[in-house]
């Protein structure tokens, strides 16, 4: 069988949406992933196509609220003790990104990516006659008092500057005219009517994925464990041999270690994800929930809510903690009297970050015949549809829809 021109690493929802693409340039292409099409963080995440959210985790400020998330093993951020050391240099990263200069550069690369994102995701949903899959219900984030609220502010005026629609919604009647049932406990919140959420992100990227088939691409389950470059193009080991002309990297959490055997060494850390899964709930969700000071979300999947969120630092090895998805079940239970928390599937998952929040697309410093596309944090769904337009446009040779340079690999050095 004559080798693909492409190969793309990853079966999550970054990966299938950059194959398409490539694939509707005209390219042959072949996706392997080790697990198979959205087996890890594609299939269980909120659903949120959060193209609102344009600023970088690593914000002005973030350090001094860190230790006291640290030090709480169930908290919005967490660090086990016993991987403090190994990620040190990761913090450090993310504490320089958080310095107001460089939280501006990456307020305005997240910004670029985010509109490009929404132009590509939509038009990805109506090319594919899927536009049933989107809700458009909007999000509320919540505030217990003033304090709360005010310091939310300055976030909300920067949606608001970048052209973001925002409402601001002050007493328990006017948060109850958007979402009724909260406890009166929430006094202040912010409302982004435009806010889409998919019904269910598993089956979207399945979509997708039999879309490509049915095109003529192959999708198999290979563990890839080398990458070499050789005279024609690409060699890929994972149990036996491909060949291809190019190769898309987009393995999720796994994408650095590819990455090191062709000599890069990226600063990606694992946040291990939490959800709960609840079938039927007593609740009748009519937006997306963002409980912002408590670090989770809740949102409709399917006929059922889901409950998660939360970044633990841990890398990919540690066995999951569970207290985690308890701890924002039974705040999601407080929040709203009324849900039955019964009943539920509990979950963990990796997701791939990089120190400023940003992701890493362009060229393999090594080699331009190996192109990046990982490290999304929590928001590979959202930039799923620009981040594969952006790898459609470098491998084509047409000049790039925004400037890459923010999301180069070689940002944090890193080439021994």
């Amino acid at each position: 069988m004559k080798p693909p021109e492409v190969i793309v690493i990853g079966a999550g929802v970054v990966g299938v949406t950059c194959a398409l693409a490539l694939q509707a340039n005209g390219l042959q292409v072949t996706i392997l992933d080790r697990a198979g099409v959205a087996a890890e963080a594609s299939s269980q995440n909120a659903g949120a196509l959060a193209f609102s959210e344009i600023e970088p985790l690593a914000a002005p400020g973030i350090m001094r609220k860190a230790p006291k998330w640290l030090l709480d093993p169930t908290g919005p951020l967490s660090v086990p003790p016993t991987y403090g050391l190994k990620i040190a240099p990761w913090m450090f990263r993310f504490w320089r990104a958080s310095r107001p200069t460089r939280f501006a550069a990456g307020l305005k690369a997240q910004t670029a990516l985010m509109t490009l994102s929404r132009t590509a995701f939509l038009e990805l949903a109506a090319t594919a006659g899927a536009e049933d899959h989107l809700r458009h219900e909007g999000q509320l984030q919540l505030y217990e008092g003033v304090k709360e609220y005010h310091a939310s502010l300055p976030a909300w005026k920067r949606r608001n500057d970048h052209g973001i629609k925002i409402e601001l919604l002050e007493g328990p009647d006017q948060i109850a005219n958007v979402q009724p049932g909260l406890s009166p406990s929430f006094t202040h919140a912010g409302f982004t009517p435009n806010w889409i959420n998919l019904n269910d992100p598993k089956k979207w990227v399945e979509l997708l994925a039999d879309r490509f088939r049915a095109k003529g691409g192959q999708i198999e389950l290979a563990d890839v464990t080398d990458i070499a470059e050789t005279a024609d193009g690409m060699a890929i080991t994972a149990g036996q041999q491909y060949k291809a002309k190019r190769v898309v990297l987009c393995a999720g959490a796994w994408s650095h270690r590819i990455a090191r055997r062709l000599g890069d060494r990226i600063p990606l850390e694992t946040e291990r994800g939490y959800n709960t899964t609840l079938p039927g709930t007593g609740v009748k969700l009519r937006t997306h929930i963002t409980f912002p000071n408590h670090g989770f979300v809740m949102s409709k999947i399917g006929d059922g809510l889901r409950i998660g969120g939360a970044v633990e630092l841990g890398g990919l090895n540690r066995p999951p903690d569970y207290r985690r998805a308890r701890a924002m079940l039974q705040k999601a239970g407080t929040f709203f009297p009324s849900l039955n928390t019964d009943g539920g599937t509990a979950w963990m998952g990796f997701r791939p970050s990089m120190p400023d929040s940003l992701p890493v697309i362009g060229p393999a410093p090594a080699t331009s015949r190996v192109i990046y596309a990982f490290g999304h944090g929590h928001l590979g769904l959202t930039q799923s549809a620009g981040t594969a337009r952006l790898v459609s446009e470098i491998i084509s040779g047409q000049e790039p829809s925004i400037d890459l340079n923010p999301y180069r690999a070689q940002r944090f050095g890193g080439r021994p």
